[in-house]
């Protein structure tokens, strides 16, 4: 296409036909140093994106080495349905991207799409497809403390309707002994005031709630179902 035609186009035309022409020459490079290059022009794009805030808005390819789990998820998921999503991401591709935090070592943690990343890092087959990387998006970088990614991936979770009692009540007590109140607690995680002190309930620490009156709404029926006390009754 000649100066002239270019000069005659709309300016949204334009950009789209000048991208076009420069980004052919991406072809030209190693792999490594095109999918690099790649998500850097993403990085620049989103600067001019009206969706910039969203972190979906950029989706990065990285290597699978640079993604890590986190410590606290409560989500777990049978080999059958393991086997299942293996099998979608085969036959599917990956429709949805690994949510992931970047730590100041440059290592990412997975917030949410644990088993996400394991297909992609266990699969011979997938592994192989994706040359060994993995997209991830980033969550807002506000979201530093540790509490607050743990909170994002308990949404994620109970947005599935995927979490285990016995690890969500693990997390209540975490967030506690971070300062959260009952009420944060509830909010941030979408539970009710009643749910929040029944999970900490069931952790068997009291001195957590001892300014709260138990809930008239729930009694334990078993020791198991107290948890984490002994025969005497004392922590």
């Amino acid at each position: 296409m000649s100066q002239i035609e270019l000069l005659s186009l709309p300016v949204a035309d334009q950009i789209v036909s000048d991208a076009k022409n420069l980004f052919s020459v991406l072809e030209e490079l190693d792999l490594q140093s095109r999918i690099e290059t790649i998500n850097a022009i993403r990085e620049a794009l989103r600067e001019h994106s009206p969706f910039k805030t969203e972190p979906v808005d950029c989706v990065r390819w990285v290597k699978a080495e640079t993604v890590t789990a986190n410590d606290y998820n409560p989500n777990s998921v049978a080999p059958p349905e393991m086997k299942l999503l293996e099998h979608s991401i085969t036959e599917d591709g990956y429709t949805q991207p690994i949510v992931s935090w970047l730590r100041s070592d440059n290592v990412r943690e997975v917030v949410d799409g644990f088993h996400r990343h394991r297909v992609g890092r266990e699969s011979t087959a997938v592994r192989e497809r994706v040359h060994g990387y993995l997209p991830v998006v980033t969550i807002n970088g506000d979201r530093l403390d540790k509490g607050d990614r743990m909170a994002a991936t308990i949404r994620h979770n109970r947005a599935r309707g995927e979490h285990r009692v016995e690890s969500m009540s693990d997390i209540v007590v975490e967030l506690k002994r971070r300062f959260w109140s009952d009420q944060k607690i509830a909010v941030e995680l979408g539970m009710e005031a009643d749910e929040v002190l029944r999970l900490t309930q069931v952790t068997g620490l009291a001195g957590l709630f001892a300014d709260r009156s138990f809930s008239e709404a729930w009694q334990a029926t078993s020791f198991e179902e107290v948890g984490g006390l002994d025969d005497d009754g004392d922590e």
